[in-house]
C-alpha cells in the first residue's frame, strides 16, 4: 500500500503541511511511521480524503443549467498571447497550470488578462494516466 510523507500529501491536496498534520492529529487521515522514522500518510486514506474535500467544494453557480463537463478548474489568468485569429490563455488553478487555445475574439469578449479570475471547463474523450517511477522512501 502506498504511503506519502506529510509534505507530499500536502502538495497532492494543495494545502499546507500544517493542515495535513492537523488532519492526522484529528484522525481524519491514517498515518504511520516509515522505516526512516518519518510520519507518513496512508495512500488509500489520502485518496478518500481528497474525494471528501472535492465533494465539499462549492460547485458551479446554481443557475439551473445542466452540464456534462465535470472537470472545472478555477484560477487566475497568468498569461494571454493573442495574434490576429487565435489566443493562448494560461491559468494557474491551484497547483495546476491549464492552457487553453481559443479565438482572439473570445479572449477579448471574456476580458481575459493576467490577474483575471476564470474557470477552465475540460471535457475530454481521452485521458492518459501516468505514475512516477518508484522512489525509495516515498511510497511503499
Amino acid at each position: 500500500m502506498p504511503h506519502y510523507r506529510i509534505s507530499e500529501a500536502a502538495g497532492l491536496l494543495g494545502v499546507s503541511d500544517d493542515t495535513v498534520r492537523r488532519w492526522v492529529d484529528d484522525g481524519q487521515l491514517a498515518s504511520s511511521v516509515d522505516a526512516a522514522g518519518r510520519k507518513v500518510v496512508d495512500g488509500a486514506s489520502l485518496a478518500r480524503h481528497a474525494q471528501d474535500l472535492a465533494g465539499r467544494a462549492p460547485g458551479p453557480a446554481g443557475d439551473g443549467v445542466g452540464r456534462s463537463a465535470r472537470n472545472r478548474f478555477t484560477g487566475l489568468v497568468t498569461r494571454v498571447v493573442a495574434d490576429g485569429v487565435m489566443a493562448q490563455v494560461e491559468l494557474q488553478c491551484g497547483p495546476f497550470r491549464v492552457v487553453s487555445l481559443m479565438s482572439s475574439e473570445a479572449a477579448e469578449e471574456l476580458a481575459l488578462e493576467p490577474g483575471s479570475l476564470a474557470t477552465a471547463v475540460v471535457k475530454a474523450t481521452n485521458v492518459i494516466v501516468e505514475t512516477p517511477p518508484a522512489r525509495s522512501g516515498a511510497r511503499s
